[in-house]
C-alpha cells in the first residue's frame, strides 16, 4: 500500500525538523513547507492524506490557508489539524467552523500527535455523511428514521433537537464542533440561537443517556465532542 502523505506548514525550523523525524518513522511520506503561500500552491498542486497546519505564519496565517483550502473542490476535503499556542481559544473556534478537523496546542508530545493523526485517519472512514444514517458507537444505536435512540437495547425518548445532535456528535466520534456547527447541523445556517440554548440541549441530552452521560465531552471554551 502507498504510503499516507502529510503537508505540514510550520515557520519554526525546529519544530518542523522534529515533527518530520516523527511522521516518517511512522512511514507517513511528509512535505513541508514555511509559510502559507508556499503551502497553498503546493498543497494544491499535488494534495496530502492530511495537512498539520500552524496558524501563527508568516504572511497568509493558518487560518487564511484554511479557508483558502476548504473553498477549493480539489482541497475541501482534506483533513486538517490546527497547531496552535495556548490562548489562542478564539482561533481554534474559527479554525473549526472554517473546516478544520481538530487541533492541538503547543507544546505537544508527538506520540499524542501521531495518536490525533491516526485517529483522524479512522474519523474520515467512519463518518457517516447522510443526515439520517443508522450509526451504532459503543452501546448505543441511534435511528433518525425512525427517531429513535437505543441504549442496550432500551428506548430513550428524546426531542428532535437532542437526538439530532445527538447523531451529529455520535456520528463523529472524536471531533470538536463548536456551538454553531452544531447549531448549523440540525436546523439550518438561518436558525437564530444563543450558545446558552446548545447547552441546555446537551444537559438535557446527558440527563437521558443517565450513566452514559460521560461520552459527551465539554472542550472548554470551544464546544462539545463524543467520546471515541
Amino acid at each position: 500500500m502507498p504510503k499516507k502523505s502529510i503537508f505540514v506548514v510550520d515557520d519554526e525550523e525546529d519544530i518542523l525538523a522534529l515533527i518530520c523525524h516523527h511522521l516518517m518513522r511512522e512511514g507517513f511520506q511528509v512535505t513541508t513547507a514555511a509559510n502559507g503561500e508556499t503551502a497553498v500552491k503546493a498543497i494544491a498542486q499535488k494534495p496530502p492524506d492530511l495537512i498539520l497546519l500552524d496558524l501563527m505564519l508568516p504572511g497568509i496565517d493558518g487560518l487564511e490557508v484554511c479557508r483558502i483550502l476548504k473553498k477549493e473542490n480539489k482541497t475541501a476535503d482534506i483533513p486538517i489539524v490546527m497547531l496552535t499556542a495556548k490562548g489562542e481559544e478564539s482561533d481554534i473556534i474559527t479554525g473549526l467552523e472554517l473546516g478544520a478537523d481538530d487541533y492541538i496546542t503547543k507544546p505537544f508530545s508527538m506520540k499524542v500527535l501521531i495518536a490525533r493523526i491516526h485517529a483522524i485517519s479512522r474519523r474520515k472512514q467512519k463518518s457517516p455523511t447522510d443526515k439520517n444514517a443508522l450509526i451504532r458507537v459503543h452501546d448505543i444505536m441511534i435511528n433518525p428514521g425512525r427517531h429513535e435512540v437505543l441504549i442496550k437495547g432500551k428506548p430513550v425518548e428524546m426531542t428532535f433537537s437532542e437526538l439530532r445532535i445527538l447523531h451529529l456528535l455520535a456520528g463523529r466520534p472524536g471531533w470538536v464542533m463548536t456551538r454553531e456547527q452544531i447549531v448549523d447541523a440540525v436546523r439550518g445556517e438561518d436558525y437564530a440561537v444563543t450558545d446558552r440554548a446548545v447547552d441546555v440541549q446537551i444537559v438535557g441530552i446527558r440527563k437521558k443517556l443517565g450513566t452514559k452521560a460521560d461520552y459527551i465531552e465539554t472542550v472548554r471554551g470551544v464546544g462539545y465532542r463524543f467520546k471515541e
